[in-house]
C-alpha cells in the first residue's frame, strides 16, 4: 500500500505568533515614541525655569495646545480615511502628542518635581501591571463596552461637578474624589484598550487601526499620570 498523501500547507505556531505580535510591536514602538516625547517635554517644563516661568506666564498657547488637541483627536477617533492614510495618520498622531504633550508640561509646571517624578514612577508601575495582567488574565473586558461608556460619562459628569463646585470654594476631599476616580477609570481604559490591541477576545482592532490604537492607549496612560498628580498635589 502506498503512503497517504501529505496533509495540505498550514500556518504552523511560529507564523501564527508573528502574525499575532506583529501588530502590538508596531503599535508599542509608536506609543514608546509618544511616551519619550511627552516625558522630555514634561522634564523640560519642570526643570528649565525659563521654559515653565514661560508657560506659566502664558495660558493663550497651552489654550490653543488644546484647540488642537481636540481637533485631532477628533479627526483621528472620528474620520477613518486620515486615520488609515499613512503618512497622515502619522502626521496627525504627531501634532496630536506635541499639543497633548504641551497642556502634560503647562500642568506639570504647577506641581513640584518630587510630585511629578513620583505620578511618573506610580503610572509606569501602573501601565506594566495592567499589560502583563491584559496578557495573563482570561478575563475578556472587551465584552463590557457598555460599562465602559457608562464610566466615560461618570468621569466627564463628576469633573464638571467638581470644576464648578472648585470655582467657588476648594474643598480638598471633593478634589481627591474626582481625581482617584479619574485614575481608576482610565486604569480600566487602559486594560481595555490593550485587550482590544492584543486580539484573542471577543473584540479586537484590526491591523488597520495601529494609529487608533496607538492614540487610545497613549491617552489612557496620559490621563492616569494627570490624575495621579493631582493626587498627589493635592494631598501635600
Amino acid at each position: 500500500l502506498s503512503e497517504p498523501p501529505p496533509p495540505p500547507p498550514t500556518i504552523g505556531t511560529k507564523e501564527q505568533t508573528k502574525c499575532r505580535w506583529k501588530k502590538p510591536v508596531a503599535v508599542y514602538l509608536i506609543l514608546a515614541s509618544q511616551l519619550l516625547l511627552t516625558t522630555s517635554i514634561v522634564a523640560i517644563f519642570t526643570f528649565v525655569h525659563p521654559v515653565k516661568t514661560f508657560v506659566r506666564n502664558n495660558p493663550a498657547v497651552y489654550w490653543a495646545s488644546y484647540a488642537i488637541y481636540i481637533i485631532t483627536h477628533i479627526v483621528l477617533v472620528c474620520c477613518k480615511g486620515p486615520r488609515r492614510k499613512y503618512p497622515w495618520n502619522l502626521i496627525l498622531l504627531l501634532i496630536f502628542t506635541l499639543a497633548l504633550s504641551y497642556m502634560t508640561g503647562t500642568i506639570s509646571s504647577f506641581y513640584d518635581t518630587k510630585s511629578v517624578f513620583l505620578a511618573l514612577g506610580i503610572t509606569a508601575v501602573v501601565c506594566i501591571a495592567v499589560t502583563v495582567f491584559c496578557f495573563q488574565t482570561k478575563v475578556d473586558f472587551t465584552k463590557c463596552q457598555g460599562l465602559f461608556c457608562v464610566l466615560g460619562i461618570v468621569v466627564f459628569v463628576t469633573g464638571i461637578i467638581a470644576a464648578i463646585v472648585l470655582s467657588f470654594k476648594y474643598i480638598l476631599w471633593l478634589h481627591m474624589l474626582y481625581a482617584a476616580i479619574g485614575a481608576i477609570v482610565f486604569t480600566l481604559f487602559l486594560a481595555y484598550h490593550t485587550q482590544l490591541l492584543i486580539g484573542n477576545r471577543k473584540y479586537s482592532i484590526s491591523e488597520e487601526e495601529y494609529v487608533f490604537a496607538a492614540l487610545s492607549i497613549y491617552v489612557d496612560i496620559v490621563q492616569i499620570f494627570l490624575f495621579l498628580l493631582q493626587i498627589i498635589g493635592a494631598s501635600k
